[in-house]
């Protein structure tokens, strides 16, 4: 079978990676991908007639779709109009990451466990709702915004200087237009993946994110600069109360709200006293966590993918590997604020030759 990734990042490096691993794969190719990927096009993700010509040419039977803005923009409709097989979900269901109101909307309707929150679209309600609540509270663009689009504030005043810059100063363009305020939850965070095709659902390997730029967890927020996999607050007990708590419920409502969820779900989540509760959702694979959970995966991934496209995920076995992994990410100076691209990268032959995996 021939593939394709859609995307550039470490995520899609790390897909890449793994599929190229299966014995189902003939070629593989990426859109647009990087140079450690190997056999790549210079196609625009936004150009979506053109990456439609390439798989017919190409024969893909399998398109891998990494990033949020492709999905949220409806390429997984337009290839499963043309019939092509696509892993990913459909643009009304990516919903559930390009809007954090749709999301918590979805979860109070249903019970999912949350934080209390409430969604303003002028920045005058929205000071007042921080000055009557106090901090610590959370300021969440609405929109897609990188990762980058959270703002943990511990003084009221960085509530408001938040709000200020994400609807006065338009610091993420529409993703802005509406603000998500929360309360503050207390606890430990960690990610749970799950592969899933509308009604099947199969949790991967936890892992925990870490998101701050600097060492000691300070700095603004990135979108992660480091994970492992398992997360050790992630206890079997703990994994089993975020599949049947949250993970289940959260593909029924999506199912029943017509909005049928087939791809990655990834559940970001905080480990509180009263047990899991969600952060947020993303429509696709997290990065840098995919770099931790595919190496522990011990079963052929482009067979779960088919599967999760094709509705048959329950007939698919999926094993993993004993063992952890680790992976820690390396940004130009200055991230997450502006810096320098297209500089060399040193050390990649000495850091494979230690047995590590460069993505």
């Amino acid at each position: 079978m021939n593939i394709l990734v859609i995307g550039s990042g470490g995520r899609e490096h790390a897909l890449y990676w793994k599929l190229s691993e299966s014995p189902q794969t003939e070629q593989i190719y990426a859109i647009p991908g990087n140079p450690g990927m190997g056999a790549s096009a210079a196609i625009a993700l936004d150009d979506h007639a053109a990456i439609l010509r390439f798989v017919k040419e190409h024969k893909i039977g399998l398109v891998v779709v990494g990033p949020e803005v492709p999905l949220m923009n409806g390429l997984v409709d337009e290839l499963e109009a043309a019939g092509i097989r696509a892993f990913g979900p459909r643009a009304n269901a990516a919903e559930i990451e390009g809007s954090k109101s749709f999301a918590k909307n979805l979860m109070k309707k249903y019970g999912i466990p949350t934080a209390r929150y409430e969604v303003f679209t002028a920045a005058e309600p929205a000071r007042a709702y921080i000055r009557q609540e106090g901090a610590p509270i959370v300021v969440k663009a609405d929109g897609l915004a990188a990762g980058k689009g959270v703002i943990v504030a511990m003084t009221e005043q960085e509530a408001l200087d938040a709000v200020d810059a994400i609807m006065e100063d338009h610091s993420f363009g529409d993703a802005g237009a509406r603000v998500v305020i929360e309360e503050f939850m207390e606890g430990e965070e960690a990610s749970l993946l799950a592969f899933t095709d509308g009604t099947t659902i199969r949790p991967m390997i936890s892992a925990q994110d870490h998101k701050r730029a600097y060492d000691g967890d300070r700095g603004p927020n990135t979108g992660g600069m480091g994970t492992y996999a398992p997360a050790p607050v992630m206890t079997p007990e703990m994994t089993e109360r975020a599949v049947e708590e949250i993970l289940k419920p959260t593909i029924a409502a999506m199912a029943k709200e017509g909005r049928t969820y087939r791809g990655c779900l990834y559940l970001g989540l905080m480990v509180t006293a009263d047990g899991p509760k969600v952060v947020e959702f993303n429509a696709r694979f997290g990065d840098p966590e995919t770099q931790v959970v595919l190496p522990l995966l011990d079963s052929d991934l482009v067979a779960i993918m088919c599967a999760c496209a094709d509705g048959t995920l329950a007939d698919v076995p999926i094993r993993w590997k004993d063992g952890a992994a680790v992976c820690v990410v390396l940004a130009s100076g200055g991230y997450p604020g502006p810096y320098d691209k297209g500089q060399e990268i040193h050390g990649l032959a000495d850091a494979e030759a230690m047995g590590a995996l460069v993505f």
